[in-house]
């Protein structure tokens, strides 16, 4: 699994940060893209990154303003020139009506079948195995947070076990290694999960959308391998954070910290802040939580199934 970062600016995009929108790329064998809010000229993000629009199967938006959701008509209008395949766009309340007003007033026609789901804190979601939960975090706006939790693979098969039982390979092997129940010529009954080494967990990623330190933040990162979080302001501007319904870095890096997540990313900096800054605006979490990334647009994280083996590529 793959987060690309397509926009990481707040507010208004600036020469070295568009505004935020965000790839989650699936595993393999169809490595589907997710994509998370969409702000003003994420397509034109996307024609600078590796992945193209047809593979955006799914779009989940936090909240409705404009850095977030303005890029979003023009970007399903280019998609109908790529892809008939089906979208689920899922986002707050008031967003099928901005757009169904939206597509209709400008004409414009999709080439493929659009579902649009309005959730709510609490919602939880099965997209193709994988499970999506919502909360709602602090904002002036409705603001929601999503937890991605992939399946849990099944174990290694204990072979070393089976040959000890004087069982030969072959095809039965490969279906005990999927958990199934074999009767032998000789009548024994194995059941697979007998012979299977403890499952391999799934990858959880949780990506908040705008928010203030909160509890529902926390709760929802629980553990996660990786934690998106907003960082607009830095500590020394926290009244303006608070006044702005936003996070600063180390508000963030506390959250990841009462979470006990894995890795913390950064993103959503204000256009204040230019790349002389960055530095030290990680530090400034990295304090709190060592080990946070402060992304930047067209920054890659690669996302193992083993925490353990977890690292940036930029």
């Amino acid at each position: 699994m793959l987060l690309y970062f397509l926009g990481t600016g707040a507010g208004k995009p600036s020469l070295r940060r568009n505004v935020t929108s965000l790839l989650l790329q699936l595993p393999e064998p169809n490595k589907d893209l997710w994509l998370f809010d969409c702000g003003e000229g994420t397509q034109h993000q996307m024609l600078a990154s590796p992945f193209s629009l047809s593979k955006i199967t799914n779009i989940f938006i936090t909240h409705l303003h404009g850095d977030h959701l303005f890029g979003l008509p023009g970007l399903l209008s280019s998609r109908s020139f790529h892809t008939d395949g089906p979208l689920a766009i899922f986002g707050p309340a008031g967003l099928k009506e901005f757009l169904e007003i939206s597509l209709r007033i400008s004409g414009t026609h999709l080439s493929f079948p659009m579902e649009i789901h309005e959730v709510y804190d609490g919602a939880e979601l099965d997209i193709g195995g994988f499970i999506v939960k919502v909360a709602e975090l602090s904002h002036g706006l409705t603001s929601y947070g999503y937890r991605i939790e992939e399946p849990d693979r099944l174990g290694r098969l204990n072979v070393m076990k089976l040959q000890q039982l004087n069982i030969p390979a072959g095809p039965i092997y490969g279906q005990l290694k999927q958990g199934k129940t074999v009767v032998l010529d000789t009548g024994q009954v194995l059941d697979g999960n007998d012979f299977l080494e403890p499952a391999i967990p799934g990858r959880r990623i949780v990506i908040l959308g705008d928010t203030q330190y909160c509890q529902a933040a926390i709760n929802l990162s629980k553990k996660a391998d990786v934690l998106v979080h907003e960082a607009t302001y830095e500590e020394a501007l926290a009244s303006k954070a608070r006044e702005y319904n936003h996070a600063t870095t180390v508000q963030a890096a506390l959250v990841a910290q009462a979470a006990k997540v894995n890795k913390l990313v950064l993103t959503h900096l204000s256009s204040r802040y230019n790349p002389e800054d960055y530095e030290w605006l990680l530090k400034e979490a990295q304090s709190i939580f060592p080990n946070t990334e402060l992304a930047v647009d067209h920054y890659q994280l690669v996302i193992p199934r083993s925490i353990e083996e977890n690292k940036a590529e930029k």
